[in-house]
């Protein structure tokens, strides 16, 4: 292997720690739009890009102009009270995308030296570029459209989107420096089953995000002080999310027992498939938790952002499984990790 004192290595290098560094900057900014929306903090900032006017938004109600009931009422859906800790949690969220942003141009700049050796490391990050530049004028429309659930929905499919782009230039980049056990005449079955998880997975995601504004309905019927009783008054919405979750839990019982079955050694792709199996079980729990605790705000973001997780794990695990083709790297049986 090439050591790390070349600089075209170091360069490599480079690229795939700030790849690694996205995905979970834009795991987390996920984590903060759950929670933008667990805390009913989407219009903590009525305006965009600014906040009531300002690049830095106010911290008391003195610092706005005395006629901003009037100005804003309408766009705060009633709720004409300032409330700073919503406008600074919808703040804070912006920055992250901002952030984002940035560190997405980074990754397409660091990506120019792959033009000559691997063409998709360089094209995959202009796709994460223009899709996340996509995202963050979503962003701008959920803001103009107050929170109009089909914008919503796009918005955090976008941003699936975009991690699954960031894995694939990221599985490119690490051809030669990560080795996968081989899978044998299994591989199809495999690819299939998998490919079925995924797409259940963002079914269910989907499905998921119909419950969440079932649930903004019920608020707008009961208020916040009754929010033990926003479960029942759901409808059929949060019955199907519930029992969908167990066909996608008998999916991941079944890739486990396909990779335990045929993978030749326990490397990567059986530790990926018991990362998977735990976070399902994770994700149903804090289902539970919502369900059968009146609504949690600290479990809301928390159950969203595991299940983008488990389909960035669930993607990963495709890639690894495809390495002799997507990444023209023939797998090999050793069950370890090279140094990078």
């Amino acid at each position: 292997m090439t050591s790390l004192n070349n600089p075209i290595n170091k360069r490599e290098h480079l690229f795939r720690r700030l790849a690694l560094l996205t995905v979970i900057t834009i795991y987390l900014l996920v984590l903060a739009g759950g929670i933008v929306r667990s805390t009913g903090s989407g219009m903590g900032c009525p305006d965009w890009p600014r906040c009531f006017g300002r690049w830095v938004p106010p911290t008391e109600v003195s610092q706005l102009p005395p006629n901003y009931q009037e100005i804003y009422g309408a766009k705060l859906k009633g709720e004409i009270e300032f409330n700073a800790v919503k406008t600074w949690i919808e703040y804070v969220n912006r920055l992250l995308g901002a952030f984002s942003g940035l560190l997405v141009f980074a990754l397409l700049v660091v990506s120019i030296p792959f033009l000559r050796k691997d063409k998709r490391v360089f094209y995959g990050s202009l796709l994460s570029f223009v899709l996340i530049g996509l995202n963050g004028w979503l962003g701008a429309r959920v803001v103009a459209t107050e929170l109009t659930p089909y914008v919503v929905t796009l918005h955090m499919l976008l941003a699936i989107l975009v991690v699954f782009a960031l894995l694939y230039v990221m599985a490119v980049s690490y051809t030669g420096h990560v080795t996968i056990e081989a899978v044998g005449s299994k591989k199809s079955a495999l690819n299939q089953i998998l490919l079925w998880t995924i797409i259940l997975s963002l079914l269910q995601v989907l499905i998921g995000t119909q419950v969440r504004e079932a649930i903004d309905e019920a608020i707008q019927r009961l208020g916040y002080s009754e929010r033990y009783r926003w479960i029942d008054s759901l409808d059929y919405r949060f019955y199907i999310h519930r029992s969908f979750s167990l066909v996608v839990l008998a999916f991941h019982v079944a890739v486990i027992y396909q990779l335990r079955k045929y993978v030749k050694n326990q490397g990567i792709l059986s530790q990926l498939g018991i990362a998977m199996m735990a976070l399902v079980v994770v994700e149903i729990l804090t289902g539970i938790v919502l369900a059968y605790f009146a609504v949690p705000a600290a479990a809301q973001p928390v159950h969203l952002t595991l299940a983008v997780v488990m389909l960035g794990l669930q993607f990963t695990a495709l890639l690894m499984l495809n390495a002799d083709q997507l990444l023209h790297k023939p797998a090999v049986e050793l069950p370890h990790y090279s140094s990078i």
